[in-house]
């Protein structure tokens, strides 16, 4: 977070976001800095974890928090947390999910992974009977489609596009969430990550992994859909960059 904190700053002053998910803080939360971020009119919430994972929320309007994600009180790591933040007339139910790697298969990470996708399935059909607006959003470390990647060929016997994987991602989509960037594009070339590894970014060899997936209610509100990808061209550049969805007010 420090070593990109100067990044965040700059992108929470132009693009003055509502709300903004972070993934991968890897930082403890009294490490997180907090200060700098709320001195831009921002309420901020973690789930941290030293060294490791970490996810956190940044709103504009104060809002209520639930960390960690159910159904397993043995799982010590951090990679979800749940807000309610006031829009308009209304509230929006806001998830930031890291979602684990899974690498390498086989093997209990990619078990992990496995566990912990369904029980995000289980915890959203829980969420979708609420009948009120919901986004998923975060880094998934699942490439959907083949124009997910620009060389799927590549990632054949990776935990990201695994058949399994895919099929788990599909089953979430199947509750009723809506792909938001598929839902305003269906364009090729699409990608949030590039690999440090190898050239990746100088060859845009990318790949879609950080997801916004809407609940009916939420998808009715959908305006529109942008990727920040001149974020990875900034100088000690995260290799994601922002994907960000304007939703209506009611």
């Amino acid at each position: 977070m420090r070593q990109r904190l100067p990044h965040l700053l700059d992108y929470l002053r132009q693009e003055s976001p509502d709300a903004l998910c972070l993934q991968e803080i890897k930082c403890v939360d009294e490490a997180f800095p907090r200060a700098e971020i709320e001195d831009l009119g921002y309420n901020v919430a973690t789930h941290g974890q030293k060294g490791f994972n970490g996810v956190a929320i940044l709103a504009k309007r104060p809002f209520e928090v639930e960390r960690g994600l159910p159904g397993d009180e043995s799982d010590v790591q951090s990679r979800y947390i749940e807000a309610v933040i006031p829009m308009g007339a209304s509230a929006l139910r806001l998830a930031c999910i890291y979602l684990p790697n899974g690498n390498p298969t086989p093997g209990e990470k990619y078990d992990y992974k496995l566990a912990f996708m369904g029980r995000l399935i289980r915890h959203a059909r829980g969420l979708l009977a609420l009948e009120e607006p919901l986004a998923l959003v975060g880094d998934f470390n699942v490439i959907p489609e083949p124009r997910d990647a620009a060389h799927p060929e590549n990632w054949v016997k990776d935990a990201l596009f695994l058949p399994q994987t895919r099929a788990r991602f599909r089953e979430l989509c199947a509750l009723g969430f809506t792909d938001a960037l598929r839902a305003v594009s269906d364009e090729a070339g699409l990608y949030t990550f590039w690999d440090y590894q190898a050239g990746g970014w100088q060859r845009n060899d990318g790949i879609r992994i950080d997801h916004v997936l809407l609940s009916p209610e939420a998808a009715d509100r959908l305006e529109t859909v942008a990727i920040d990808k001149a974020m990875r061209g900034r100088e000690k550049a995260s290799d994601h960059v922002p994907i960000r969805a304007a939703l209506r007010e009611a």
